[in-house]
């Protein structure tokens, strides 16, 4: 998987370490990260503050480390420079994904919202239940005297 990473020192050990700022989902879609560092072996061909595009294989070892430079002058004329806003995103497709994820997040609220509702009934039945073998205990031991 492809990641921005911030060469950072680790002011324990003073080795270099790679800071995961954020992971490629898809083309035009990152996600951040949040607190994954990675030791750097070789600290010789780094400096603290570098900004890195690294490949990681599925066990989070580095296959491939190059400066972030060119990528992020890239992003910048494609996306930020003026005339160019938006230029390679795909509007309705956008609109799409952001609509899917708001009816799954209506979804996710509303099974939690059934299932808040579920423990709530069952926390007043075990009350319920709870009062009645009270009554039960003190019945029995009333019973015994």
């Amino acid at each position: 998987m492809l990641h921005l990473a911030e060469v950072i020192k680790d002011t324990d050990t003073g080795k270099l370490l790679l800071n995961l700022l954020a992971v490629e989902e898809s083309k035009l879609q990152w996600t951040f990260c949040n607190n994954q560092y990675i030791p750097l072996d070789n600290d010789d061909n780094f400096k603290e503050g570098l900004l890195l595009l690294v490949e990681l294989n599925n066990q989070g070892q580095i296959l491939r480390c190059q400066s972030a430079k060119d990528w992020i002058l890239n992003l910048l004329k494609e996306y930020l420079i003026e005339g160019n806003f938006r230029s390679n995103i795909n509007i309705p497709e956008e609109e799409a994904r952001l609509e899917k994820w708001r009816q799954e997040l209506t979804s996710q609220s509303q099974d939690l919202t059934r299932i808040r509702l579920e423990v709530e009934t069952r926390r007043e039945e075990l009350q319920e239940l709870e009062q009645t073998l009270s009554w039960e205990k003190e019945k029995l031991k009333s019973q015994h005297q």
